[in-house]
Parts: structure tokens; C-alpha cells; sequence
């Protein structure tokens, strides 16, 4: 405004809206403290505002002074400190609802994790899953399976056993290596994925790969490994020579460079061995043959083998058991462990199974004790999981029935005993009829 009394003149002309506004915020002030505080000069208020901030300015000061007074007298500082524990104390001086346990337990994720058995199923390009038993329903002998690992075209599946989620598993290597993983680190895959590559999970050397899974509980002093390999050589090395294995892993044998390993095994010291060969030969001797070993030796000859021939098995013996054979072409036979004498090792045994154009050569031996079921697999990954019940028990010099149908270019590639179950549902009826079968197997 151009002059005092204009200013004044417009401050009054504005008095009503003002007033209104502060009505609305509703501050508790009567109309008559209202309008004396609109017929304040500007300067007047102007210095209230200055009086205000004046006095936040002095007890800023006297604050700080108090501050720095605290930080250089260690005295004050200590009884402060004192008043706030006590305050602390008398507002939250009940009894401790916590407990400190100081003895408690290392946490280990294996507590976490439910001990079930699993198939592990390893393929011929490393490839490793696990899943339960319970994914694959029992079938009748000759029945056709189901697919149990989607492969590459030439991809097939090659290790085949059933372990537990608390297990530990001896990878043993064809360059005589020796790894060990526990069961619940594979991952679990469905019935048809691939699975995951082994090489992820173990360090492995470029050129080398798995020929022989072993799953063990713990490694004791008393127990054995018990190796075998193609050419027919045996070893025995204590368990617990193998239980400090390092991440890029450990020498478990020394193998001669045309050989390769083809099985491994958990023994006593005192038990029997059975040698299988593909030609369907049986070599059955005592371990107690087999001096204990260290790690790096080759070993000594288990079997003798005739021309042409080769060990594709290796079968700790019970004696009420029975020695469950079966061959590339999908038959297989029951026979009695009483029908394979013992004798010293190195000699050339005696015939399990007859191989014929229509059997095949023999791809896998299991010991089965009990109504036991065994998972079958094929090299197009087909898998079928059968009762042992549905295979006759007979004699050594025979052919044995069909166990499994297969697609034309299939064959069996290896197989694993699982423990029986009895809430499975009703097994499939088989595409042959297991009465003829029978008869051809003389």
C-alpha cells in the first residue's frame, strides 16, 4: 500500500475472513481476543515472534552448556548412568521369561530332514535325481514299466540303487577315485525329469566318470570295502581308510589302464563274494581269500575268466538268500544261494544262467532275502518295479522267464532290490503269461 493509513484500511477490510478462518480451525479464543489480536500493530506481533525465538535460543544454551558440563565430569556422568539403571530396574524388574541354554546343540540341516529310503538314478552323461519309491507302482513281472528319466537320444540311464535321505554315498570313479555325498543333497526330481548334472554336485576330473555307487550308514573300523573290477580283480580296504575324503576326493584303488571297476560293496571280512560274469558265469569264494589292503594297491584275482568273458557283477552272499540274475533282453531267474559252491578264488566257477540269442548276456545280479520288489531299468530310461514273488525260484543251468517287456531296441541296463510294501496298489498283469515263460526256462 502506498501509505500507512491504506495498509491499515486494507488489514481492516480483510478482518472478517480472518476472523472466519480462525474459526474454523476452531482455536479457543473468545471474539473479543480475536479481534484484539487483529488490531495489533504488525510490529507488535512481529516481536512476539522474536521474544519466542529469543528464549528457544537461551535454553538451547543452557542445554548445551549442561552437555558439555556432562562430558567433563566423569562423576556426573556415572550417576546418570546410575539413575538410568535404576529407573530400567524398577520398570522392568520382573523375572527373565527367556532361558539361556549355553549347552544347546550345533544346528544341522540333516535334523530337518524326514530319513525315507529313495531310487537314485544316475544316467550314462551324469546325470543324478532321487526320488521316493512310492512314485513308481508295482507291475507284475512282464509288464512294459513306465518312464523313469526323460534321456537324450544317446543318453540312457546307468546306476540304479535305493539308499536313505540320511545315507552317505561312495561315488566310486573309472580312474579309481572315490567321492561320498549324503543322499539328501541330490536333488529331488519327478518321475520324468532328467535330473541334475553329478558335476555340479562333485568335483570330477574332465575325462573320468562314476562306475560304482556304494551307500554307506557310517564308516567303522570293522567293516570293509570290497571292490571288483572287469578283469576279475578283488580288494579289500577297511571302510574307515575312506572316511577322511576331501572335497576333490581321494584315491580308493589302483586300476590298470584296460580295466575298469564294476562294483563295490559294504562286507564283514568274513563273508562270501559271488563274481558274476556276462556269459553267465558264477564265481563264489570267501573274502577271508582277500587279504585287507590299503587304498592305493590293485588287488588280486578274484575269478578266472575265459575268452571273450568279463565280470559285469559282484554279489555279497547271504546264505538263506536267493541270487536274483537278469539279462539284457528282459529275462531273468530265481536261484538259491545253496547251489553256488564255494571254492578258493581265481577259479572259473560255475554256470548261473544260460545266455541265448533270446536271453542275452548277463547286465545285473542282486541278493534278495524275504518278499523283496526290485526296480528294473531300461537304456530308454523305462523303469518297472516288480515282487520278486512273481519269479520262480529254479536251478543254476537255466534260462529263466521274462521279467520285463521291452520296446524293440530296448535293453536292461541294471536293477535294485527295494524293501516290500504292502499298501501299493494291485500289481498289472504282464503282457506274457507267466506259465509259458516258465516252461522256457530249462
Amino acid at each position: 500500500s502506498a501509505t500507512p493509513a491504506d495498509a491499515q484500511e486494507r488489514l481492516a477490510s480483510l478482518r472478517p475472513v480472518a476472523t472466519d478462518a480462525i474459526a474454523q480451525v476452531q482455536f479457543e479464543l473468545s471474539e473479543r481476543q480475536i479481534q484484539a489480536i487483529l488490531s495489533m500493530p504488525l510490529q507488535r506481533l512481529t516481536g512476539l515472534e522474536r521474544d519466542k525465538i529469543e528464549a528457544e535460543y537461551k535454553e538451547l544454551i543452557t542445554t548445551i552448556e549442561d552437555k558439555r558440563a556432562i562430558l567433563a565430569s566423569r562423576e556426573r556422568q556415572m550417576q546418570i548412568i546410575k539413575d538410568e539403571i535404576d529407573d530400567l530396574a524398577e520398570r522392568f524388574g520382573d523375572e527373565r521369561r527367556t532361558e539361556i541354554v549355553y549347552s544347546a546343540e550345533e544346528f544341522d540341516i540333516e535334523d530337518l530332514i524326514a530319513e525315507e529310503d529313495m531310487v537314485v538314478t544316475i544316467s550314462r552323461s551324469g546325470y543324478i535325481k532321487r526320488l521316493p519309491p512310492r512314485a513308481y507302482r508295482v507291475q507284475n513281472r512282464g509288464g512294459r514299466g513306465v518312464t523313469g528319466m526323460k534321456t537324450k537320444e544317446e543318453d540312457f540311464v546307468e546306476h540304479l540303487f535305493v539308499a536313505s535321505t540320511h545315507s552317505y554315498i561312495m561315488f566310486l570313479t573309472a580312474k579309481g577315485k572315490c567321492y561320498w555325498l549324503k543322499v539328501f543333497r541330490i536333488p529331488e526330481g519327478d518321475r520324468t525329469a532328467q535330473g541334475r548334472s553329478i558335476a555340479n554336485l562333485l568335483p570330477l576330473e574332465q575325462d573320468d566318470q562314476i562306475c560304482a555307487i556304494v551307500p554307506v550308514r557310517e564308516f567303522s573300523d570293522d567293516r570293509y570295502l570290497f571292490t571288483a573290477t572287469r578283469n576279475g580283480i578283488v580288494k579289500k580296504t577297511k571302510l574307515s581308510a575312506y572316511q577322511n575324503i576331501r572335497r576333490d576326493g581321494i584315491i580308493a584303488l589302483k586300476i590298470q589302464d584296460d580295466d575298469d571297476l564294476i562294483g563295490a560293496a559294504i562286507t564283514d571280512g568274513q563273508q562270501d563274494i559271488t563274481l558274476l560274469t556276462r556269459n553267465g558265469q558264477a564265481m563264489r569264494f570267501s573274502e577271508s581269500d582277500v587279504r585287507s589292503m590299503g587304498r592305493v594297491s590293485t588287488g588280486v584275482k578274484g575269478i578266472k575268466l575265459r575268452q571273450g568273458d568279463e565280470v559285469v557283477d559282484m554279489v555279497v552272499v547271504r546264505e538263506s538268500s536267493t541270487l536274483l540274475t537278469i539279462c539284457e533282453n528282459g529275462y531273468g531267474k530265481r536261484t538259491s544261494q545253496t547251489e553256488y559252491p564255494c571254492k578258493r578264488r581265481a577259479g572259473q566257477g560255475v554256470i548261473d544262467i544260460k545266455t541265448s540269442p533270446r536271453n542275452g548276456p548277463v547286465v545285473a545280479c542282486r541278493e534278495i532275502e524275504g518278499e523283496e520288489e526290485v526296480m528294473v531299468v531300461t537304456q530308454n530310461g523305462i523303469m518297472i518295479r516288480i515282487s520278486v514273488q512273481g519269479i520262480s525260484t529254479i536251478g543254476r543251468n537255466t534260462q529263466g522267464v521274462r521279467v520285463i517287456n521291452l520296446d524293440e531296441g530296448d535293453r536292461v541296463i541294471d536293477m535294485a532290490p527295494l524293501p516290500s510294501s504292502e499298501d501299493e496298489d494291485e500289481g498289472e498283469t504282464g503282457l506274457e503269461n507267466g506259465k509259458a515263460d516258465e516252461k522256457e526256462s530249462g
